[in-house]
């Protein structure tokens, strides 16, 4: 990592684990293989700083420590990169088990349990198709039909405009955000 920290991918520890490199690392990570209109990439950053806005919006009466582990929803991406759900699948390995192996090192690191309860994990896999679906339909080509088809319709009135971020902006906007979870004074 560039924070000179070096991570064991097959047994990750939290104490390799900064901040910082995964700002960096989600910053540089496309969202839709790049596919999406605008100068620069709608990243995985991004995307999770979106996915804990709308978590604030559908659940406002989370604590911190919740809508951390939705910002850091993606995290593993920032050494893995983001694949689409069929494509993991398709891998042959246990892919899913690695992932959830390095959250739970990255959410130890952070101090937050290791995964999510599924409660938690069912209201930031809302917020995250929300986003998708807003991502979809402004920046990635589809129909409100078409997205609706795959991630079903946003919240009744909801409504987000997402312009993609230079990669600076976005690495700062990320590091601010979690900061600002981490220690709110």
């Amino acid at each position: 990592m560039l924070s000179g920290r070096r991570l064991d991918l097959l047994d990750p520890s939290p104490l390799d684990i900064e901040i910082e490199d995964i700002a960096h690392g989600l910053a540089r990570v496309a969202r839709w293989n790049g596919q999406t209109i605008g100068t620069h990439a709608f990243s995985v950053a991004q995307h999770s700083l979106v996915v804990e806005e709308i978590v604030r919006k559908i659940a406002p009466d989370w604590d911190r420590k919740r809508r951390l582990m939705a910002l850091l929803h993606d995290a593993p991406e920032y050494v893995i990169g983001d694949m689409i759900s069929p494509f993991k699948a398709a891998l042959g390995l246990d892919y899913k088990a690695f992932e959830a192996k390095l959250e739970a090192a990255i959410h130890m690191r952070f101090g937050l349990p290791p995964h999510p309860s599924a409660v938690v994990k069912g209201v930031i896999k809302r917020a995250d198709i929300i986003c998708a679906y807003f991502e979809a339909t402004q920046l990635a080509g589809f129909t409100e039909a078409e997205a609706k088809r795959f991630f079903g319709p946003p919240p009744r009135g909801m409504k987000l405009k997402l312009t993609p971020q230079s990669t600076a902006q976005v690495q700062e906007a990320f590091v601010k955000r979690f900061r600002s979870l981490i220690d709110p004074a």
